[in-house]
């Protein structure tokens, strides 16, 4: 494919966040973009040239996307896969739908991943009842994930018996799932790769990751994050993963550390991720200027991390945090904005909000990445930082 290059149009099905700081990069690369989003208010159909309000498989919508953009990509996983393909056949589009539909079904996912050679935690497929009632007693206790439309802890719940996983089973209504065994974990890492159409690919720094209640919440990327070898077996393992997919785009491998040290795969993201933020500006190509290289076939540099970093998660929850107002001024559930001027007066500190207009618990409003010339004073300010914000000290576990 000849590269695509600035002054034409990029276009991007799905509006929230992740498609939202695309745009941006796109944008300041000379691109112009477009946006397909059911949602008027979307955060990237805001800040989009061109912001396409329909369906994601509304036919005249995706000719409109079509007609608009010299290449397609998508923000997040769960847009119907036949909308990707049929988008293809006009124009280029990365991720393939080949690559998006696996990474939309744990059973097909797990599979990918095995003929990759990479482990994952002991499982077994659920999809009748007879498989439901057959499960190997070794897999308890264990955790039942839907196969489909999961993320953030969604569509999971943990079973200690028998007669605990025929209840989830048929409390999820009997749809396919994927039964995790449990493991000793230690922690959870990241890796972010990113792949041409020519097979070239880079990758990120290793990411050391903290989830609060099924959502990240903490990153954090430096030089002693982990042992080596996790660190080499991990990027080996993504970079395989993205191989055997003969993928284009920036895709996101999560892994659980277990106590003995050992690595799996957790699951895959056929996108930019949460944990990639930090990238924003602790590299000097973020992972959204890279999705934008590989949607239109330019160079992939090695992207060099110039800055230790911590990125904070910042989700709606804090706008109902109490603040320091005399008792009985503040209405119970009422929102107060988050104390931004003494975040930011500490250095080092930057802030990305979203654009979203209402804050609702649990709900991705932002974050804040935490630079600094050496670790010690980047975990000092993300500590000062998360205080002012009402966040859980400390910030690991």
């Amino acid at each position: 494919m000849t590269a695509i290059l600035p002054g034409a149009t990029l276009g991007v099905l799905g509006g929230g966040q992740l498609g939202r700081m695309f745009v941006h990069a796109a944008q300041r690369m000379g691109y112009f973009t477009a946006v397909l989003d059911p949602d008027p208010d979307s955060p990237a159909g805001r800040v989009s040239h061109h912001h396409i309000h329909t369906d994601y498989t509304d036919v005249d919508g995706l000719a409109r996307l079509a007609g608009l953009a010299d290449a397609i990509t998508t923000e997040f996983e769960n847009v119907p896969a036949p909308s990707l393909e049929h988008l293809a056949i006009a124009r280029p589009v990365a991720p393939a739908a080949s690559a998006v539909a696996i990474a939309q079904d744990r059973i097909r996912e797990k599979a990918h991943f095995t003929r990759c050679g990479v482990a994952c935690a002991p499982h077994a497929v659920i999809e009748t009842d007879e498989q439901a009632a057959n499960v190997s007693p070794d897999l308890f206790p264990g955790i039942l994930k839907t196969a489909r439309l999961g993320y953030d802890g969604k569509g999971q719940r943990r079973v200690g018996t028998q007669a605990e996983l025929t209840a989830a089973w048929a409390d999820a209504g009997g749809v396919p799932c994927v039964l995790e065994k449990m493991l000793p974990l230690d922690y959870e890492c990241s890796v972010i790769v990113a792949r041409g159409r020519d097979g070239q690919m880079v990758n990120y720094p290793v990411q050391r990751n903290l989830h609060r209640d099924g959502i990240l919440a903490v990153t954090e990327v430096h030089a002693r994050n982990m042992p080596a070898s996790t660190m080499r077996q991990a990027t080996a393992a993504a970079r395989s993963i993205a191989d055997g997919l003969d993928y284009v785009g920036v895709l996101c491998v999560e892994f659980f550390v277990l106590a003995d040290g050992s690595l799996v795969v957790n699951e895959m993201a056929p996108r930019p991720h949460n944990s990639g933020h930090w990238t924003m500006d602790a590299c000097d190509v973020s992972q959204f200027e890279m999705q934008v290289r590989t949607l239109a076939g330019l160079p992939l540099n090695t992207p060099r991390q110039h800055s230790p970093a911590i990125m904070l998660n910042l989700l709606g929850d804090l706008w109902f945090v109490e603040g320091d107002e005399p008792e009985g001024t503040r209405k119970a559930g009422a929102q107060v904005e988050p104390r931004w001027a003494d975040v930011l007066a500490l250095p080092g500190t930057h802030l990305h909000l979203y654009g979203k207009t209402e804050a609702r618990r649990g709900r991705k409003m932002g974050h804040l990445n935490i630079t600094g010339d050496d670790l010690q004073t980047v975990r000092s300010t993300a500590d000062f930082a998360a205080a002012l914000l009402g966040l859980p000290i400390p910030l690991s576990e």
